[in-house]
């Protein structure tokens, strides 16, 4: 069964990637009369995509009934949950507002969600007693739900500036965008290093520290080797070079290895597409965004925060203490993701106090979205993957 997870899962992906296709073509459809053409093909892709939603749905179904509890405990389950959640909230607003292109823009991003989270280790281990509550589903998984409604905002607001924003002069604006945009492209650099690294084996190595209390295990060339580590294993070689202490103390040195090996993979194929095509990513992109109107972005990506900071508030924030004080004895610790969480809370909280008083929209409201998303992603990845607290069970 859990064998069967994973391939439902990897034919969701493939979906996924064949509906952003389809709603590619719709866009490109350039004359009057092909306008009925382009909603025939861009019905084929939310088919497509629904099918690659319900794979999806029952791969997640399976692993619950093999570990018998919700798959959210992990990185890997948690990820591919959040996805989900991700793309049924796409597929909602698909069928009230119609937008071809938020098909285009957010398929790919849900098949690199998934992408991503397969680089983790995909064991169904018993959870951690802080973990056994009824609280874990109703916690993490109406977290999940309401970042997936976030995240349809991110993609919208995205949308919104690639069409607005000038690409044929150099600006503030264009060098920002274009680095949001080459986030994704480290995201892919950290799933081709992991996979290329797993393929050609060979750089697997254990180093032992604090004076033998602890072992790092690496799976990727050395570049940045742990503080004062030795090197135990027959496998692996020293490193490039060493983390300084006040890194080491705090964050495992193979992580940021990684994190590096992630940025010099992604660079590599941000600097290729640059080059194949003599245009920065965003004006690649921004012909499928021409026949749609820049105020009903606007008004759909405020109208998904406004649905998904009540669902946030209520899964993340008061579930999350109502289930600490049952687990850990008390409703807030100032653990790491706890404070992350709080920051992202308090910050869509300025922006719609902001966007209803101040009348912030357009351009200044699609930058506070995305701003916002990165403290989500922040807290997702970073949080989980770097810092040491009571949620590091998640990564």
């Amino acid at each position: 069964m859990q064998e069967a997870s994973g391939y439902l899962l990897t034919i969701a992906f493939v979906l996924y990637l064949v509906a952003t296709l389809f709603f590619g073509a719709s866009i490109r459809q350039k004359k009057a009369e092909t306008i009925k053409n382009s909603s025939m093909i861009a019905n084929v892709g939310i088919t497509i995509t629904i099918f690659a939603c319900i794979s999806h749905i029952i791969s997640f179904i399976l692993r619950w009934i093999v570990g018998r509890y919700p798959p959210v405990s992990n990185m890997y389950e948690f990820t591919t949950f959040f996805g989900l959640m991700f793309i049924i909230a796409f597929i909602i607003l698909f069928f009230i507002y119609r937008l071809n292109v938020l098909g285009l823009f957010t398929l790919p991003l849900v098949a690199l969600m998934i992408g991503f989270a397969s680089m983790f280790s995909r064991d169904i281990t018993p959870l951690a007693p802080s973990l056994n509550s009824n609280f874990l589903q109703i916690h993490v998984m109406l977290s999940a739900l309401g970042q997936g409604i976030l995240a349809v905002s991110f993609v919208i607001a995205i949308i919104y500036l690639v069409k607005v924003v000038d690409q044929n002069v150099k600006s503030k604006k264009t060098f920002w965008l274009e680095a949001v945009l080459y986030t994704l492209f480290v995201t892919a650099g950290f799933i081709i290093a992991t996979l290329s690294f797993n393929i050609v084996g060979g750089y697997s190595a254990v180093f032992q520290i604090d004076n033998g209390e602890k072992y790092i295990e690496y799976r990727m060339p050395i570049i940045l080797g742990p503080t004062e580590g030795v090197l135990v294993s027959e496998t692996g070689s020293d490193p490039i070079m060493e983390a300084p202490s006040f890194i080491g103390n705090f964050v495992d040195a193979n992580k940021i290895n990684t994190f590096i090996w992630s940025l010099i993979f992604g660079t590599v194929l941000y600097i290729f597409v640059r080059l194949m095509t003599r245009k920065r990513f965003a004006a690649i992109l921004q012909p499928y965004t021409k026949n749609i109107r820049a105020d009903l972005l606007d008004e759909v990506c405020y109208r998904s925060v406004l649905i998904g900071y009540p669902i946030f508030t209520l899964g993340a924030l008061i579930f999350g203490m109502i289930w600490a004080q049952l687990a850990w004895g008390s409703f807030w610790s100032w653990d790491p993701k706890e404070v992350w969480a709080l920051v992202s809370w308090l910050y869509y909280s300025v922006f719609l106090h902001l966007r209803l008083s101040r009348n912030w929209q357009g351009e200044k409201s699609a930058w506070l979205v995305i701003a916002g998303f990165a403290l989500i992603i922040f807290n997702l990845v970073f949080v989980n993957f770097l810092l040491a607290g009571l949620h590091s069970y998640a990564a």
